[in-house]
């Protein structure tokens, strides 16, 4: 019986693998094989023990552990237990010096790094996405909105190379945080090695080294936790952007704004269970929902952080739930905002009505054209807010201004054409592309 969505509804299967109860085991018997490993590398134990306990990783079988569990009630040690049935006589090794969180941060440790594999992937691919959509309307002129009401001219493109940006930055982050996030622990029940003797700080190196991981410089009973909800931070931080670009779209969307859709399939795809002409934004909805939820679990992740002494267990039963969730659903909007802005239809003769109707947006450019012209600042400023609060059309009341209307008589067009004024917005879109290149 499947309770949790998680198991049913989101998430991609890959990513989903890497948190399941078998990769868990697997990654936890890996940690125990390279300890054997060390041990052996270090003459604490025979050398064919290491290459037969390693080999025999596939022969443990999550039911026996699971049996064990329900007997002895220690997942760790069960896990244990069961690993030394299959190994004979080199079973004894297993675990030799270490406490089980050695064991289980270092696993998790191992099934982040995994996940970084195809959290990059997704992150480029989405970024890929914008910078085309960046280059491909960096002409495409639409209203710039602040309050919710209509600004100045802004391109479609720069609000693409925006939302870049920002991915960009996201991306530096997850590079900077790796060293810190991608740690193990392999020295004992309070971290000082007592139980691995002299050689215990190179035990732990070459377990890590051996699996690709750094190790914890100053360890209690567990790794720090400040790094896991450093890491917890990031990917509440990463989803927030995708709901802020979402809700983008779900905006422009509105009937009466028009200017993009979202992907829909006008032969079978239903909008609603009663009002059949719906077109309703699922994907970029269902992106806003689920970021909610990952930055949910940042409390509980940094409570998980404030243990008693060396160590108690109140971490461990929510960290089951934080780390897979956070994991498997930030993957999961990535890939769907990639889907959601790779097909996203751009309606830029909508664009182009919508700010045609506003032509008072262009009263910023009549102020600098005034300044230009000999006026005070503060005095065209007046003038146009006066300008722009009367009935009628902006146009028209320009020209029949006395002192304003004879100095556009002949560059009105020009100066209301939002063509013409959409800055440096070329540059600011180069600039963003060429950073993408470099990262």
């Amino acid at each position: 019986m499947s309770i949790c969505p998680l198991e049913y509804r989101y998430g991609t299967p890959e990513v989903k693998r890497i948190f399941s109860e078998e990769s868990k085991l697997r990654y936890m018997l890996m940690v125990e094989a390279a300890l054997v490993r060390a041990h052996a590398h270090f003459g604490n134990v025979p050398e064919e023990c290491a290459d037969i306990v390693s080999g025999k990783i596939d022969d443990v079988k999550i039911e026996r552990v699971k049996e064990i569990e329900d007997e002895i009630r220690h997942d760790v040690m069960a896990m244990v237990r069961a690993y030394a049935e299959v190994c004979g006589e080199c079973g004894k090794y297993i675990h030799l010096g270490a406490t089980s969180n050695d064991i289980i941060d270092t696993a998790t440790a191992l099934q982040i790094k995994e996940f970084l594999v195809y959290l990059e992937d997704a992150l480029r691919n989405f970024e890929d996405i914008l910078a085309t959509l960046a280059d491909s309307y960096r002409h495409t002129v639409m209203l710039g909105r602040t309050h919710g009401q209509a600004a100045v001219p802004v391109t479609f493109g720069l609000k693409m190379a925006v939302f870049l940006a920002e991915i960009l930055r996201h991306h530096e982050r997850l590079k900077e945080i790796k060293k810190r996030i991608l740690v193990g622990k392999m020295m004992g029940a309070v971290g000082t090695g007592a139980a691995f003797g002299k050689k215990a700080l190179e035990i732990q190196k070459y377990v890590m080294d051996y699996l690709g991981l750094g190790y914890e410089e100053a360890p209690t009973q567990i790794v720090g936790r400040d790094r896991y909800f450093e890491f917890v931070s990031f990917l509440a931080g990463l989803a927030t952007s995708l709901e802020k670009f979402a809700t983008e779209i779900r905006n422009l969307q509105r009937p009466e704004i028009g200017e993009v859709e979202e992907e829909f399939r006008y032969d079978k795809q239903v909008g609603s269970s009663t009002m059949a002409h719906k077109r309703n934004p699922i994907t970029a909805e269902n992106i806003c929902g689920l970021a909610r939820v990952i930055r949910g679990f940042m409390i509980p992740q940094y409570e998980s952080s404030i243990l008693w002494h060396e160590r108690d267990l109140t971490n461990s039963s929510a960290e089951r739930f934080i780390i897979p969730h956070v994991c498997v659903l930030t993957h999961d909007i990535l890939v769907k905002s990639a889907k959601l802005f790779g097909n996203l239809k751009v309606n830029e003769d909508r664009m182009l009505e919508n700010i045609r109707a506003h032509e008072e947006i262009m009263a910023e450019a009549v102020i600098i054209y005034l300044v230009e012209k000999g006026w005070d600042r503060q005095e065209a400023h007046e003038r146009l807010r006066r300008i722009s609060m009367m009935p009628g059309v902006f146009r028209e009341n320009l020209l029949r201004d006395p002192e304003v209307g004879p100095l556009l008589k002949d560059r009105i067009d020009g100066i209301l054409d939002p063509l013409n004024y959409v800055g440096v917005s070329d540059e600011i879109i180069d600039g963003v592309l060429d950073k993408k290149s470099k990262i």
